[in-house]
């Protein structure tokens, strides 16, 4: 069965939450343990049908943000989720009052009941209006990104397709695209602004509602993070800065020695060397069959997963327009379908989602079993994990995605993963900052944002391009839009990952395993158990970062960058 055949039908929500009510009741006057998992797996059943309808919706309308169908089921979904997250909290209540509570721990794990206390101070009755008007302003950000039509040599591109012109070998294109993309947001600017300033008074109004000073310990909740707070994710941003910052900075400095351009600019940063970054050498049907040739000789399982995947047409892979920008992985729960969306344009990102996009998807195929919607995914930060070490499980078939230009990619894939750990951390002290000061005007939002960049990113100078000089780089990065706090998670998995690259080189068998391992557990427990059971440094202790930089260093050390050209 083909992903054009999963049938979509609008949920009869009235039904629905007759139906749910019932099975409450059912669940409450259980005279025993097994009628209660009994009724819990009825509930389940509607909850996956309802995860499943709304997955299909979100996926067709990102496809295309243009068809008036999924459009309007999208909106659909926008009103009517809040209400029916008021009922599943009713089922957490009743899972959470159980008199049975021992034995339904014994059956599904201690772990369910760390979430659901947590996911219960994340709602009440009154914030449904909030979370209507939340989901309209995300969609409304998504809208308003996937709608540019930029005239640029000779063609109309959206966001996604002007970023092969900004790794352009000629400088005069490179600086010529990061203006035009700059003019498509000055020309929204306002609106970016309004969308986004509503986005933090609803968040906080929420926040408020349910007890919390700001948003910040609601987001985190919403996020599921049972095992660490904001304490520790700002020494963790300290430890960036102060061990790995250094070494981002020697990367710019070779790179401004290899290019050999004197008045170093932020345009130029994008190209990695003088003869072009390494490109994909074919088409997107070549690299689905590089990509299902690499997973077939990778491991029995990894086979079977993406010939799953490609005989049922689960990956829109190619830019279009109307299509929203960006990649993800999801999941449709009563197909047992993971489903992979990207936007291909010719340059190396498009085998970057071959990889990370298809880790997560790899982990949602492993541990599709658990009997509890609730274990198929864990928390953003660990589901990270998969996707980027997944990108270096791929490191020994790079050749068959770049040829001749194999070394040239792996040396920027691991330099701009190194690159990436200060623009995660960026995001997320901004975002804390955001949060705290709830009040603060759009000027004042971008100050902030200008001023941390200059932190963690000092060679970012914006000589030229007022819109970026004055602090408006994060209005392309959706997650700060649709996802508060989700930023910091692809860091701390960064370093997981990178431990998995250097233990995959020293016994790829015992580092595959324990992959395969992490993979099955899904969402069984939280992060920091999660990095224990799969062998690796918490990346919040001290001296994790530095000691893993020290190993990411010596191979980095080891390409001789300056000959790749």
């Amino acid at each position: 069965m083909k992903f054009s055949d999963y049938k979509y039908e609008r949920p009869d929500f009235t039904k629905v939450k007759d139906d749910l009510t019932a099975l409450i009741e059912k669940f409450k006057n259980s005279s025993s343990s097994e009628e209660q998992i009994k009724a819990f797996d009825e509930i389940n059943k509607i909850r996956n049908y309802i995860n499943t309808m709304a997955t299909l919706v979100s996926i067709r309308n990102s496809i295309n943000t243009t068809d008036e169908f999924y459009e309007k089921e999208k909106e659909f979904f926008d009103e009517t989720l809040p209400t029916y997250q008021g009922v599943i909290n009713e089922v957490y209540k009743a899972l959470n009052e159980s008199k049975f509570k021992n034995d339904l721990e014994n059956k599904y794990g201690k772990y369910l009941f760390d979430k659901i206390e947590v996911e219960l101070k994340t709602f009440k009755p009154e914030i449904i209006e909030d979370l209507i008007n939340e989901n309209k302003l995300s969609t409304k950000y998504d809208k308003l990104m996937a709608s540019a039509k930029i005239e640029f040599e000779g063609g109309i591109r959206n966001l996604s397709q002007m970023t092969p012109f900004m790794e352009s070998p000629d400088r005069k294109i490179r600086e010529a695209a990061q203006l035009k993309v700059a003019e498509f947001l000055a020309q929204h600017e306002s609106e970016i602004d309004e969308i986004y300033d509503e986005l933090v008074k609803v968040r906080t109004q929420m926040a408020h509602k349910l007890g919390y000073e700001n948003y910040i310990d609601l987001g985190y909740a919403r996020l599921g993070r049972t095992d660490y707070n904001s304490e520790m994710v700002a020494n963790y941003r300290k430890q960036v800065y102060e061990d790995l910052v250094p070494i981002a900075q020697k990367l710019i400095k070779r790179q401004k020695e290899r290019l050999g351009i004197e008045d170093f600019k932020y345009y130029d940063l994008n190209l990695k060397f003088l003869s072009g970054n390494a490109k994909p050498i074919g088409d997107k049907d070549y690299l689905v069959a590089q990509a299902q040739k690499m997973y077939s000789e990778m491991s029995p399982q990894t086979k079977e997963f993406f010939e799953y995947m490609v005989e049922r047409e689960l990956l829109d892979l190619e830019a279009k327009e109307g299509k929203r920008g960006g990649g993800y992985c999801t999941f449709i729960s009563d197909y047992e379908s993971p489903f992979i969306f990207s936007n291909f344009n010719g340059t190396s990102g498009d085998v970057d989602v071959l990889t990370h996009e298809a880790g997560h998807a790899f982990q949602t195929y492993m541990s599709r079993g658990f009997d509890i919607p609730e274990y198929l995914f864990p928390t953003l930060e660990a589901c990270e994990i998969h996707s980027m070490s997944m990108e270096f499980f791929a490191w020994p078939w790079m050749e068959l995605f770049f040829g001749d230009s194999k070394d040239k990619y792996l040396f920027t894939h691991l330099s701009e993963a190194v690159l990436f750990v200060p623009y995660g951390v960026a995001v997320d002290e901004f975002q804390h900052y955001v949060y705290e000061n709830y009040n603060a005007t759009p000027d004042e939002r971008k100050a902030k944002w200008r001023e941390i960049e200059k932190k963690y990113l000092p060679h970012k100078t914006y000589e030229g391009n007022e819109m970026m000089e004055k602090g408006c780089y994060w209005f392309r990065q959706s997650h700060i839009f649709s996802v508060p706090f989700y930023y910091i998670d692809y860091t701390l998995a960064q370093i997981c990952a990178f431990q998995y690259f250097i233990r995959s080189r020293k016994n790829r068998d015992e580092a595959w395993n324990s992959y395969l391992h992490l993979c099955s557990l899904g969402g069984s427990k939280p992060f920091l158990e999660l990095v224990k059971e799969a062998g690796l440094n918490n990346p919040f202790n001290d001296g994790t970062i530095a000691n893993v930089m020290v190993e990411i260093e010596e191979v980095l050390n080891g390409f001789n960058d300056k000959n790749m050209d």
